[in-house]
C-alpha cells in the first residue's frame, strides 16, 4: 500500500505560519496597549503632582501671584490636552488589538478546518489500509483452504 500523503500539506504549513504571524502581531498590539496605558497613568500622576503643588501654594494664609496662577493654569490645560490625546491613542491601540485578535481567530479557524480535513483523510487512509490488509489475509486464507482440500 502506498504511503499516506496529505494533498494540502503545503497549505497547512502556510496556514500555520500565518497563525504564528498573527499571534506575534496580537502580542505586539497587546504590549502596545499596555505601554500606552502606562503612559496615560504617568500623565495622570503628573497632573496629581501639579494639583498638589498648586494646593500647597494656595493654602490658607499663603499669597500667590497672578503669574503663578497663570503658569499653573497653562500647565493644567497642557496636561489635560496630553491626557485626552493619550486616551485617543489608547482607543486606537485597542482597536488595532481587536483587529489583530479577529485576524488571529480567523486564521485559527481556517487552520482547524484544514487539520480536521487532514485527520479525516488519515482515518480514511487507515480504513483503506485495514481493508486491503483484511482482503489480503482473506485471499491467503482461501488459498490455504483450497490447498488442504
Amino acid at each position: 500500500m502506498k504511503k499516506f500523503k496529505f494533498q494540502l500539506e503545503t497549505l497547512l504549513k502556510v496556514t500555520r505560519m500565518k497563525k504564528e504571524d498573527a499571534e506575534v502581531k496580537f502580542a505586539q498590539a497587546s504590549r502596545r496597549v499596555e505601554e500606552e496605558r502606562a503612559a496615560l497613568q504617568e500623565l495622570l500622576v503628573q497632573m496629581q503632582e501639579g494639583q498638589r503643588d498648586y494646593d500647597e501654594l494656595t493654602g490658607e494664609g499663603k499669597s500667590i501671584t497672578v503669574g503663578r496662577i497663570m503658569m499653573f493654569n497653562s500647565f493644567f490645560n497642557w496636561k489635560r490636552t496630553q491626557i485626552e490625546n493619550q486616551q485617543q491613542v489608547i482607543l486606537k491601540a485597542r482597536s488595532e488589538k481587536q483587529q489583530c485578535l479577529n485576524e488571529l481567530m480567523k486564521v485559527m479557524s481556517y487552520l482547524k478546518s484544514i487539520e480536521q480535513l487532514k485527520e479525516k483523510r488519515w482515518k480514511e487512509y487507515q480504513a483503506e489500509a485495514l481493508f486491503e490488509e483484511q482482503k489480503m489475509l482473506d485471499e491467503i486464507g482461501l488459498q490455504l483452504s483450497i490447498r488442504r482440500t
